[in-house]
């Protein structure tokens, strides 16, 4: 059995907020199953690849996260392996994800509940980026995202889609080796305000190329 955690606050006020990126993660999977309410949770279960993985979001609000995934995990039993925690992180760029074996909070409050009731950082998660605020931290986070940022947005649930799929049946190295390549391509073609389209009209050069080779190039490495 398999536990994905998606981090953020309930509520409709906080729908579509930056530090919600985990529930709208989650919810892009899920599409539109229903969650049932338990004890300082919400939960879905479904079968993938034929195991049981379960969904959650935790209803403690973001600080104390972490006493929704020791519950879930002590009630059903489900080891420390196998847990993959999803939450929004300013050190990286909207758009962008990260996926890493264990490490510190990064003095993201989630996180650390969740080190502190686990007792331990050597947890699987999936860090999207949200982009570093010019201001206020706190406003920032609670802050919803633009339309611009949720178009990125879409891309990246397609590609924690996938990840959550191999997370399944992959050793989670493989996993990481897989689509941090592919993650580097996503940085690059946003970075240079490319559209994910088959095709990109190069004006100055005066060809067509297309973004998907330039995928392949950089992330070919990490399929092999």
């Amino acid at each position: 059995m398999k536990l994905i955690v998606g981090l953020g606050n309930p509520g409709e006020e906080y729908q579509n907020t930056r530090h919600n990126a985990g529930f709208m993660a989650i919810d892009n999977y899920i599409d539109g199953a229903n969650f049932k309410k338990k004890d300082n949770y919400m939960i879905v279960e479904k079968v993938i690849n034929g195991e049981k993985v379960l969904f959650v979001k935790p209803l403690t609000y973001m600080n104390d996260s972490g006493q929704a995934v020791r519950k879930v995990m002590d009630y059903y039993k489900i080891n420390l392996e196998d847990i993959l925690i999803i939450y929004d992180d300013m050190d990286f760029n909207v758009g962008t994800i990260k996926i890493k074996a264990s490490g510190s909070s990064g003095g993201h409050n989630g996180i650390k509940s969740i080190i502190k009731c686990l007792g331990t950082e050597n947890f699987k998660r999936i860090r999207i980026g949200i982009s570093k605020p010019e201001g206020d931290t706190i406003d920032y986070v609670l802050g919803k995202f633009s339309k611009h940022d949720l178009n990125n947005l879409y891309y990246v649930f397609n590609t924690i889609n996938r990840i959550i799929e191999d997370f399944v049946v992959l050793p989670f190295e493989k996993l990481m080796s897989k689509y941090n390549g592919w993650i580097l391509c996503l940085m690059v073609c946003l970075i240079l305000n490319l559209k994910m389209e088959w095709r990109l009209t190069l004006v100055k050069m005066k060809y067509t190329i297309k973004c998907s080779c330039i995928c392949f190039l950089l992330g070919r490495k990490a399929l092999l």
